[in-house]
């Protein structure tokens, strides 16, 4: 990596190389995607430098962007980035006093706001914000009535590219010194962690994390130029930003839409992507809504859909075996694997390729057409979402890593993905797994995560302590249980402080054991408790839907659905879910069974008991129902 590399230059180079290939699509009021070529965006982001010049930012400041994605977003951070600006980024969807707390701790005094109800969050603070001078509208429709108004100045985006715009004939050099003047240690970006407990901690990303993995991600995923990507993660994240980033860099379209069904799946049918980056939770949803389609046409449909879901499944597991792609915890005999799985491949291929036929294609066009493989990141993605995917043709890689790391640290291989696992490493990342009694454990053998990599943050800003904890001689913590594979690809089995001790000192890893859980059609979410108690009970929110089926298939007389929650007929069936679920057949040992469970009347929400990732906040869940938590041990 040279010592002047910015990602800045590297989206300039991708615009002098393919100037005319779309860079950006974003749907106008018709609802049509509008392209937005390399040389386009360029030539905004000269105009955008130009402009917050214009308004006093300069190198080395902090700009806070409170967004949802949109094309001005990556325009804005790739013209700050230009200019040497650190931003600060954070979703609309937080809450005014975590952005208080962020913007403040930041020292933004320049903060860009989505729209007005995030103007009027923000303004709601300004006697947090002491330093906030300037706020800028991305979206200057509807009037803000706060009185904290009149202590700020007030801009419009559009006005500082239009200012930018004016000036471009002028000072046509401008923002390209300003990008010169970069280099590949400076910072990039503060990214606060959500954190599943205590307050969030400023991520300090250098353009070095990011050019790290840009230079050898291409060789897991075959990212080509003109390549479409639908966006649907929250672009302030680390994933989702990584992505852009590694996408505008190959000269690929990033098209944004929204993480909703009825937005998301038209939008695949318009833009026909070649890939799609998401957390598990949208597998997930996406494998519900299949099933729950099939299950509406019933009958002879629904039976097909079923038998060739199995034949696929079983079909995708002898041919990993067949291939080397399953995981190796434990030296196996590859001839024997490979002997065993031939006569299942034979006898099943038929059926796989006519359920491809019948079925399976159907799913593809829906995709759009062009479909080669869905990278999944952000948390564990369960084996039931995996397998389903594997079985009806469609290409899953799953991805790991940290806001801490920039984040990509591994992925599966497109062209030899091994299930079950998040891939190998990415070249020069060193790891020690180190088990509880502090020695390195090898391959096999489960512990706690520790890599070191140039990739990885250079602090948390102004928390010299917090860094300490987690980094030391440039090992970082991860805070993550892991197991090797012999074959070097990764697995993670929960995180170090989740691990729930039971009273006869069993270390229980609750994240499998909750998705084995959410695998139930009957239940959308759910959190294993248990510290130090004598078995396991679980917090379940269950799928409402699926309860007044069972409801008004077994005539049980409700008025308001929650009154399920409390009926005994329903409990009943809750807990033979539950069983079914979480039981040796499964692969579950005897006190990893859920003995007690309490259903809870409304879902967990983004912000409040899950992170912007959809991970459980478990001290919040605790907080919330800690009353109920206690009844389940009494």
């Amino acid at each position: 990596m040279a010592k002047l590399d910015t990602i800045p230059k590297r989206v300039r180079s991708t615009a002098k190389k393919y100037p005319d290939l779309p860079a950006l699509m974003s749907k106008n009021g018709d609802g049509d995607f509008v392209p937005v070529s390399y040389q386009e965006l360029y030539r905004k982001l000269k105009a955008v430098g130009l402009g917050l010049h214009g308004i006093g930012i300069r190198r080395g400041d902090h700009v806070g962007i409170i967004s949802d994605n949109r094309q001005e977003w990556i325009i804005a951070d790739l013209a700050l980035l230009g200019m040497g600006v650190v931003d600060v980024p954070r979703g609309s969807d937080s809450m005014a006093e975590e952005i208080s707390y962020i913007l403040g701790h930041a020292e933004c005094s320049t903060v860009i706001a989505e729209n007005v109800a995030q103007a009027e969050k923000i303004l709601s603070q300004k006697e947090q914000l002491p330093k906030l001078e300037k706020l800028i509208l991305f979206d200057p429709s509807g009037r803000i009535e706060s009185p904290q108004l009149k202590e700020v100045e007030l801009l419009h985006f559009s006005d500082i590219v239009d200012q930018g715009e004016r000036q471009l004939a002028e000072k046509p050099d401008f923002f390209d010194i300003e990008v010169d003047a970069g280099q590949i240690d400076d910072l990039a970006t503060l990214i606060y962690t959500s954190g599943t407990t205590g307050e969030p901690k400023g991520v300090m990303l250098s353009h070095r994390s990011f050019i790290f993995q840009i230079e050898r991600i291409y060789d897991y995923i075959s990212i080509k130029a003109g390549h479409r990507f639908l966006s649907v993660l929250p672009i302030w994240h680390s994933f989702e930003r990584a992505v852009e980033y590694i996408i505008l860099n190959i000269g690929a379209t990033i098209a944004y839409s929204k993480p909703i069904g009825s937005v998301m799946l038209p939008d695949m049918r318009k833009v026909r992507p070649h890939w799609l980056t998401s957390v598990p939770r949208i597998w997930e949803g996406i494998r519900s809504a299949m099933i729950r389609n099939m299950k509406k046409e019933g009958g002879i449909k629904l039976a097909m859909f079923r038998f060739f879901v199995a034949v696929g499944e079983m079909h995708a597991t002898f041919i990993n075996m067949f291939t080397g792609r399953l995981p190796d915890f434990s030296k196996r005999y590859r001839l024997l694997e490979k002997a065993v799985a031939l006569l299942p491949i034979l006898l099943l291929s038929p059926f796989k390729l006519l359920g491809w036929a019948l079925v399976f294609r159907k799913v593809q066009e829906k995709l759009g057409g062009n479909f080669i493989a869905g990278i999944s990141g952000g948390g564990a993605l369960p084996q039931y979402v995996d397998r389903f995917f594997f079985g009806v043709g469609i290409k899953l890689l799953e991805g790991y890593g940290l806001t801490e790391t920039g984040p990509i640290l591994s992925v599966r291989k497109e062209s030899h993905p091994v299930f079950g696992t998040i891939g190998s490493l990415l070249p020069d990342i060193e790891y020690r797994v180190i088990d509880s009694e502090g020695a390195i454990v090898p391959p096999g053998h489960k512990g706690t995560l520790y890599v070191k990599s140039p990739q990885i943050m250079k602090g948390y800003y102004k928390r010299p302590e917090a860094t300490s904890e987690v980094l030391q001689d440039g090992w970082l913590n991860t805070g993550d249980v892991a197991i090797f594979t012999h074959g070097g690809e990764l697995k993670i089995l929960g995180r170090t402080k989740e691990t729930i001790v039971l009273l006869g000192g069993e270390n229980i890893e609750p994240i499998p054991i909750e998705d084995r859980l959410n695998a139930s059609e009957a239940i959308g979410m759910s959190m294993v408790v248990g510290q130090d108690q004598k078995y396991l009970a679980a917090l379940i929110v269950p799928e409402m839907a699926k309860l007044e089926e069972y409801a008004i298939a077994n005539s049980i007389p409700y008025v308001q659905s929650e009154e399920l929650l409390y009926n005994p007929e329903i409990q009943e069936y809750m807990h033979d879910e539950i069983q079914q679920q979480v039981n040796p057949k499964n692969g579950f040992r005897h006190y990893e069974r859920i003995f007690r469970f309490a259903m809870l009347p409304e879902p967990f929400e983004i912000g409040e008991e899950l992170t912007h990732t959809l991970k459980i906040r478990r001290d919040v869940v605790y907080n919330k129902y800690h009353h109920l938590i206690e009844k389940l041990f009494e």
